[in-house]
Order: C-alpha cells, then structure tokens, then sequence
C-alpha cells in the first residue's frame, strides 16, 4: 500500500479495470493478479501515486480504509515509545513497505526489523527481515484478523500483534507451524509483551492501543 491522505480515483479505477480480462466472446471472467514488479512500474507509468492508499495483497490491489483519529494517534504513540525501548537492536518503520514475496506487499501500521546500515534503502525488507509486525485495528478488526493473518503466517513472519482498539487489547500471533500461527494470546492494559526475537525489550500494552 502506498500511504497519502487522497487515493486519486481516476487512476486506481484505471489499476482495477486491470484486474480482469474477458474469455473469448465474453463466456467468462478471471481474474488478472499482479507482481510487485506490475505493481511498481504502474507507480512508473502514474497509474497508481505514492499517495494512493493501496497495497498489493494476494496479487491483488487493494483500496485501505480511511485512518481515524484513533487510528492515527495510536500508531504515533506506539512509535513514540517504542523507539527508546528497543534502541539499536531493531529498525522501526512506521506504514512503510515489506516485500513478503512476489505477489504481496503490505504497509504494516508499524514492524520491526534487523539492523542494517543502510536502513533498507537498497531494497524493501522481506519476512527474514522482520522480527515483528503490529497493526492497528478500528474498522479493520475482522481484515486484520482473517486475511493479515494468514497472509503472515504462510510467508513467515515470526510474530504479529493486533492493537485491537474495539475490544480494548493486544493479541500476540507466534509459533508458525504448518503456515498458521499455533499460538494466540491476548494482553491487556497493565501488562506486558516481550517479543520473541527481542527478549531484551519490555512493551507495555497501554501504549499500543487508544
């Protein structure tokens, strides 16, 4: 997904109308999936902007829900806190692009990853990358639950969290076996999670949700 505070219609229609071509005589529709390779040379061709609110899913390009205020502050305060508790010992980025492989290319709200020098500017970090990957959920509680889940856990990202703004708590996805998380917990406010890969860093719950 690409973040901006305007998607421009004209163009992600064009992207959409992309998606399908017709059989012979029109029997039939398929669907037409794109590579992030597709993907990016439609922000070549200006077919879709930086400040398109999209992200590439299954092959698929997918239009995100606005970002509500408690969205938006929940993920600037998680970013806010959680910088000093991990210090050096990972990369925060902050709706920023991961390549998880040919076909997906998410913006997470907010993910973890292993220090390189060259903070990921010759490439988009990939699931090796990542120690962990937080969303932040209002409206898109169920999406985030269902399709962001699978999504990680069949290309390897080791843990993800849910800042479940609704119910008020943090649910913490680990153990992938079989390309499905084995492990589900739920936090709530007062306490703590310690991510797997970063047994050093203590992070309150309070300052993942709203």
């Amino acid at each position: 997904m690409f973040r901006g505070s305007v998607c421009n219609f004209n163009r992600l229609a064009l992207a959409m109308r992309l998606r399908y071509s017709v059989g012979a005589m029109g029997a039939g529709i398929s669907r037409r999936l794109f590579t992030v390779y597709d993907y990016h040379r439609m922000v070549d061709a200006g077919i879709l902007s930086e400040d398109d609110r999209v992200e590439l899913i299954r092959g698929e390009i997918l239009t995100m829900s606005p970002i509500g205020p408690p969205h938006n502050g929940t993920v600037m305060r998680a970013n806010n806190r959680i910088v000093p508790i991990v210090g050096s010992r990972a990369i925060v980025g902050v709706q920023g692009a991961i390549r998880l492989d040919d076909w997906d290319e998410p913006e997470p709200d907010i993910f973890l990853l292993r220090p390189r020098d060259d903070f990921y500017t010759s490439k988009h970090a990939g699931p090796s990358d990542i120690f962990l990957i937080i969303e932040v959920a209002d409206s898109s509680l169920d999406y985030d639950r269902t399709v962001k889940t699978s999504l990680y856990a069949e290309t390897g990202v080791p843990e993800y969290w849910i800042s479940d703004i609704p119910n008020d708590c943090v649910w913490v996805y680990v153990d992938i076996q079989e390309r499905h998380y084995q492990t589900i917990r739920q936090f709530k406010r007062g306490e703590f999670i310690t991510p797997r890969l970063l047994p050093d860093c203590r992070i309150p719950v309070d300052i993942l949700l709203a």
